[in-house]
């Protein structure tokens, strides 16, 4: 099968032409269109992105025509075709993506028709060239699935549209070149949320998780350690509120759980294990912390389709 043994070119083709139909990779290949066999993406963190294919391989995928949603590489099992792991910046495919937004190179867009299969999902009738897009934005989010996964808006160039490069380090000077900002953000650790509203949550239930009662002692002192839970998640794509009424104090799994949506809370304040379905303990409240019904009404949205 063809490989990328071709050099990343960018832009449509000579002799392609926006909705011509292919019969599968190898003519994609052969065309200049699609690089990577085997790949929704083609292209490297080094190179960009110079294709994707829509394959509907990932539930939290939106197709709106101009405007697409698409899920980024990683995480799933061949052989299930499962989720099983987060997805991260660091996959190959995905910092492909995030270098494409930030140098603003356009990213060609090819859709499989009549897609089959449960695990290992075929483009039956073929593949139909949709055009130019640039990559818009991008974030990180826990899917549908229970799983991180990296998330990038697509948006249709126009024909006259000029497509610029885009800051995609918030922590990057105004002198870095966008390239770099590009590997640095791509290199950057898991950003640790630990603001003023996150401590003061975190002291007023002493390090002590709200939903199974662990302290995690981890100092002979008595130091204990605990996590930040935001209950509606902030930044993109969910814009929840970095308040104390947002926030939980968890031990380590339980946030876990809970930013997967294994754990869901009522508005009176149950807990409830979203997979079997049970009831898990009531959720420990401490005076002077007052949690906001409608952040627990957003999460629990998120993960609607888990209860019964």
């Amino acid at each position: 099968m063809p490989s990328d043994s071709k050099q990343a070119e960018f832009g449509t083709p000579d002799g392609v032409a926006e909705g011509d139909w292919f019969k599968g990779h190898r003519e994609l290949h052969a065309h200049g269109l699609h690089r990577f066999s085997g790949r929704g993406i083609s292209g490297t963190a080094k190179t960009g992105a110079d294709s994707i294919v829509l394959s509907g391989g990932y539930v939290d995928d939106a197709d709106g025509g101009d405007e697409i949603k698409y899920t980024g590489e990683g995480g799933r099992d061949r052989e299930t075709g499962r989720m099983i792991s987060d997805q991260s910046l660091d996959d190959e495919g995905n910092a492909a993506l995030v270098v494409s937004r930030a140098l603003g190179l356009p990213v060609r867009v090819i859709q499989g028709l009549d897609i089959r299969g449960k695990t290992r999902r075929r483009a039956m009738g073929g593949y139909r060239y949709r055009g130019l897009y640039r990559v818009a934005d991008h974030w990180m989010t826990f899917g549908q699935e229970g799983f991180l996964i990296c998330q990038f808006q697509l948006l249709k160039i126009a024909p006259d549209e000029e497509v610029s490069p885009q800051q995609v380090d918030p922590a990057a000077d105004e002198a870095t070149n966008f390239e770099e900002q590009a590997r640095r953000y791509i290199n950057q650790s898991r950003l640790v949320r630990d603001t003023n509203a996150a401590r003061s949550v975190k002291a007023l239930h002493d390090n002590t998780c709200q939903i199974c009662a662990n302290r995690l002692v981890v100092s002979p002192t008595g130091e204990a350690y605990s996590e930040a839970a935001h209950i509606q998640a902030v930044g993109k794509p969910h814009f929840g509120k970095d308040v104390s009424q947002n926030i939980l104090c968890l031990c380590p799994n339980c946030h876990a759980r809970f930013d997967r949506g294994a754990l869901l809370i009522t508005d009176s304040f149950k807990v409830i294990d979203s997979l079997t379905q049970k009831f898990v303990t009531e959720l420990r409240r401490a005076k002077g912390h007052d949690i906001g019904v409608e952040f627990i009404r957003k999460h629990r949205a998120r993960w609607g389709d888990r209860l019964a």
